[in-house]
């Protein structure tokens, strides 16, 4: 039994993740070209190798003949008898190839065929392990800048970080571990080439996967996602159990599980909101945390017109466009908002459609605020009419008076007076 030899295969086996049925044909190839190289042709070598016990025999099958003519293929009667005495001529015979006889350039050879071969599987075996990992999140570690881009230590290949794919901002600092989508595996000559992103919206996604429970056994789904990377991110959920809210799976208690994210991400801003199959729910939903009046969606020309408040404009569309830009790009619709100023001014604005979304909107509200504060709140507009009106009243009745005298005049101031007093405690 080769001891040495099995020893050898295991840990290659191990280490390397080559199968040892590989590495037993690469010997047996190796031992091919070796007498090849020794003798100037190999057709007729053959090379068998006890997988149990790492035992090989070489061997060339030549043809018994009188008088030989070629040494390689042919062996002479008298000296096929000395190996077999029932040979006879235009017999087959195995004969034995000692190894040992090799020269050195055949055996160097050899060990080339073996080293290349198990280079070869090896780049094959990584190429598959990170193929399999393809539009998934790794953890690596940052080894050095390579120009402008990254090389990233993902375990047994490197990942490069290029430029487009980094977040304007971010900076790391060698043997750095940080989390990478990975965009794409090549298979090249010099071994697997792997491209990785941090800019992708799929990280935040595959960071919400592995952290949420829910997302993981397919309770909560994350439907849409919208991100400027190194900024902000928007994310729709849907729930497919009514006793779990999609929302607050993802936050987490305390936040715990999305903060855990923005962590990773350095810092970006992550608004988790519910999913929804009307147009028009979605995209009041994503355009939070701005107060939305009302919402026209066309869902065949995936066109909206949004109604905000007037104080609520600038928050809609937020800093830069970024809000509503997100919301067209998580919803898929193309978004125009208006203020309300602004809508009843525009042309094909229909004032009923809007009074009716703006109406449920206030019974909405309404159900926010407390009774006391809403009867509150519309009492002060309710005893400024009445002072307007009996102000207008005062003053039609002075007009009336033809050249009103002193008396005359706080007369009607008196009686104003007094009745606003009068309407000022019923109220």
């Amino acid at each position: 039994m080769n001891k040495e030899l099995m020893e050898a295969l295991d840990i290659l086996e191990k280490e390397k993740e080559i199968s040892k049925e590989t590495l037993f044909d690469a010997i047996e190839n190796s031992l091919i070209t070796a007498c090849k190289n020794h003798f100037g042709k190999a057709d007729n070598i053959k090379v068998e190798i006890d997988r149990n016990t790492c035992d090989f025999l070489c061997y060339a099958e030549k043809e018994v003949v009188e008088e030989v003519e070629d040494d390689c293929t042919q062996i002479a009667l008298e000296d096929a008898l000395k190996i077999s005495k029932r040979s006879q001529l235009g017999d087959i015979l195995h004969v034995e190839i000692k190894s040992r006889e090799f020269g050195r350039i055949a055996t160097q050879n050899a060990k080339n065929v073996i080293l290349q071969k198990i280079r070869e599987e090896e780049r094959i075996v990584i190429y598959n392990q990170y193929y399999e990992k393809e539009k998934d999140v790794v953890t690596g570690i940052v080894q050095r800048k390579v120009g402008r881009n990254i090389s990233i230590n993902l375990g047994k290949a490197d990942g490069m970080l290029n430029e487009g794919e980094q977040v304007k901002g971010e900076e790391f600092k060698p043997t750095e571990r940080i989390k990478v989508y990975i965009l794409e595996v090549k298979n090249t000559p010099k071994g697997p080439r792997i491209l990785v992103s941090r800019t992708h919206p799929e990280l935040v996604k595959r960071l919400f996967e592995s952290e949420v429970t829910e997302i993981k056994d397919g309770t909560v789904e994350i439907k849409s996602i919208a991100r400027e990377a190194g900024s902000r991110t928007k994310m729709a959920v849907w729930s497919n159990n009514t006793n779990v809210d999609a929302v607050g799976a993802c936050v987490g208690i305390n936040g715990v599980r999305v903060n855990a994210i923005v962590e990773e991400l350095r810092g970006e801003k992550i608004d988790i909101i519910n999913w929804d199959e009307n147009p028009g729910n979605l995209i009041q939903n994503a355009l939070s945390p701005a107060k939305i009046v009302a919402v026209f969606a066309d869902p065949d020309e995936k066109t909206a017109k949004v109604v905000v408040p007037d104080y609520q404009l600038s928050l809609a569309i937020g800093k830069e466009g970024q809000n509503a830009r997100l919301a067209a790009w998580l919803t898929g619709y193309k978004i125009d908002i208006k203020s309300e100023t602004q809508a009843k001014d525009a042309p094909g604005f229909r004032y009923e459609d809007y009074m009716d979304e703006y109406d449920d909107y206030e019974e909405e509200y309404d159900e926010e605020v407390p009774a006391e504060e809403a009867s509150n709140e519309r009492a002060e507009p309710e005893i400024i009419k009445q002072e307007a009106k009996a102000l207008s009243e005062a003053e039609e009745e002075f007009l009336e008076i033809e050249n009103p005298s002193q008396a005359d005049t706080e007369a009607v101031a008196d009686r104003f007076s007094l009745q606003e007093g009068e309407e000022q405690s019923e109220s």
